[in-house]
């Protein structure tokens, strides 16, 4: 029975070993990881600047081991090219008469093309960077870009060098191979990867994990890590004095150095210690920080300079690979910014949202809530600064857009805040068609930056007016003796109004107009008894009537003879 235990226990002791040795892996010397592309990161900047007669401003910054370049276009455009280096190169070139090269009155740069062009001038240009900067601007009105370059081959494709919504060339530490108007050659950088991957991969439905690890030897580095739309952990760990820069919103991650996110002021500090840098040691550490069974790959490496950048190519098919839910609002300005949602209610307690093409009336009150994705597993807050409508149309108008901050609890809240506004300004105005658009910032312990802009489509409608119905009134007992008081009174005034009559002109009132006619003075009839005339006269009336008009007629007839 004891024999049987101790070969069970044995079986559990070699399951476990095989178990542990099966998440981790052991790192061997490799050129290309297939996991991460190493590319360098050097001062520049780039604008939209273009001069009154559209021409753009280009300042090359040339570092060169080798003591020549070539400079190649295939369709120049219009530019002022400023060329600067600390150490004496040669240049053969092949451009346009539309390019104009501008060096330092002692240059040591020597340029040579096979065509004849008197389009070189010598200036009076400083040699520090930011110096060169503002030269270029008081003398051009603006810097289209600023560029290091450390590879001999440069090649202006002649499309449009300019970038949307930025007018001040700043310079920062960058990736040239953004700039779509200039090619650069790469070269392999000289540094020291090792990698491995586990045999025992991630599930399906588990986030990827990758490990990169900078032992304590190394140099110490600003390190960019450019990992794309696509959701995973990632593990970094580096001697004391590295920076990791992240330049996703869909990575959760752990360091024992400092982080930054684009756009936050705010620097993470290292949220564990972790001397050792060891391959094991590192690989066990990440699993257990980041809770996870096993991790897709180990990257560890030695920079030759900083600071670098690490740009993450997946293996997937891009079919399947797992990527954000795209917000169905036009989000922020910005491609690094935190994506946001802005979602309409028209009651306060946002059960209910508002279809994106339902219509609003102006005269309710209009709630919103404005949502993101998060930065890995960090709690950001964010905040309203202030919101505008501006009418689709020829004509556009932009209106503020007075907003109340609404309360929320942080459970209902995580990463949003919700507002109130009213339309009402918006109801003297022939558009019906607006953009709603608000400024935020991002907060992280009391610290906030530039968040960016949210904005959404509004369809706002009048509201109904109904027609004012007639006024209805309402006889109680009061009323009823009123009139009926008011009746008698008009009935005392008519009779007194009659008698007045009648005292004035002695008539009575109710008078027999034909007797009174008969005593008026002239009067043919007067003082004679007026005879009732009959309807129907006897036979001798009629003669006798006609015999007495007969002698009336004869009268005159005699006399005339």
């Amino acid at each position: 029975m004891e024999g049987h235990m101790a070969r069970f226990a044995l079986l559990l002791c070699i399951a476990a070993a095989a178990s542990a040795s099966s998440q981790t892996c052991e790192p061997k010397e490799v050129d290309d990881n297939g996991r991460f592309f190493m590319k360098e990161m050097f001062i520049g900047c780039w604008t939209s600047f273009v001069t009154e007669d559209k021409a753009e401003v280009h300042i090359l910054k040339l570092i060169l081991k080798d003591n020549i370049f070539h400079l190649k276009t295939t369709n120049a455009k219009p530019m002022n090219l400023i060329l600067t280096s600390s150490s004496s190169i040669s240049g053969l070139y092949n451009t346009s008469a539309n390019v104009n090269f501008y060096v330092k009155n002692d240059s040591t740069i020597s340029l040579f093309t096979n065509q004849i062009q008197n389009n070189v001038h010598k200036q009076d240009i400083p040699t520090e960077d930011e110096e060169l900067v503002k030269w270029a601007r008081e003398k051009f009105g603006g810097v289209t870009s600023f560029t290091t370059v450390r590879n001999k081959d440069i090649l202006l494709t002649g499309t449009t060098g300019t970038k949307a919504d930025t007018r001040d060339c700043i310079l920062q530490i960058e990736d040239a191979s953004e700039k779509h108007f200039m090619k650069i050659e790469s070269s392999p950088l000289a540094s020291s990867v090792r990698y491995c991957s586990p045999q025992q991969q991630n599930l399906r439905d588990e986030a990827e994990l990758h490990i990169i690890n900078i032992p304590e030897d190394a140099r110490v580095s600003n390190v960019s890590l450019g990992m794309g739309t696509k959701k995973m952990k990632v593990f970094l760990r580096g001697p004391q004095g590295t920076t990791w820069i992240i330049d996703s919103q869909y990575t959760t991650f752990a360091s024992n150095n400092d982080v930054l996110l684009p756009n936050m002021p705010h620097r993470f500090s290292p949220n564990h210690t972790l001397n050792s840098d060891n391959a094991e040691d590192v690989q066990r550490k990440a699993l257990e920080l980041l809770k996870a069974s096993t991790f897709t790959s180990y990257t560890e490496l030695r920079p030759a300079q900083s600071p670098i950048l690490l740009v993450f190519e997946s293996n997937d098919n891009p079919a399947v690979t797992e990527r954000a839910p795209e917000p169905v609002i036009p989000t922020t300005t910005a491609p690094h910014q935190m994506p946001l949602l802005m979602q309409l209610y028209t009651s306060p307690d946002y059960r209910f949202p508002l279809d994106p093409n339902a219509k609003v009336q102006s005269d309710k009150r209009i709630y919103a809530e404005i949502s993101g994705h998060t930065f890995g597993s960090i709690f950001l807050t964010i905040k309203v600064v202030s919101c505008f409508v501006r009418s689709k149309g020829s004509c556009s108008v932009v209106k503020e857009l007075p907003f109340i901050p609404e309360a929320c609890s942080s459970n209902s809240c995580f990463n949003s805040t919700r507002l109130s506004f009213s339309l009402d300004q918006l109801q003297e105005l022939t558009s019906t068609t607006w953009d709603l658009e608000c400024s935020i910032q991002l907060c992280y312990s009391e610290k906030c930056g530039d968040g960016g802009r949210v904005k959404r489509n509004l369809e706002v409608t009048q509201p109904c007016l109904q027609p004012p119905s007639p006024p209805c009134f309402e006889f109680g007992l009061p009323g009823v003796l009123g009139i009926a008081f008011g009746g008698f009174l008009i009935g005392v005034l008519l009779i007194g109004a009659l008698w007045f009559i009648k005292i004035k002109t002695g008539y009575p009132t109710g008078l027999d107009m034909s007797s009174t006619a008969a005593n008026l003075p002239g009067c043919p009839c007067s003082g004679a008894k007026r005879q009732p005339v009959s309807t129907n006269p006897s036979p001798s009336e009629n003669s006798s009537a006609n015999a007495s008009i007969g002698s009336t007629q004869s009268t005159p007839t005699s006399s005339m003879a």
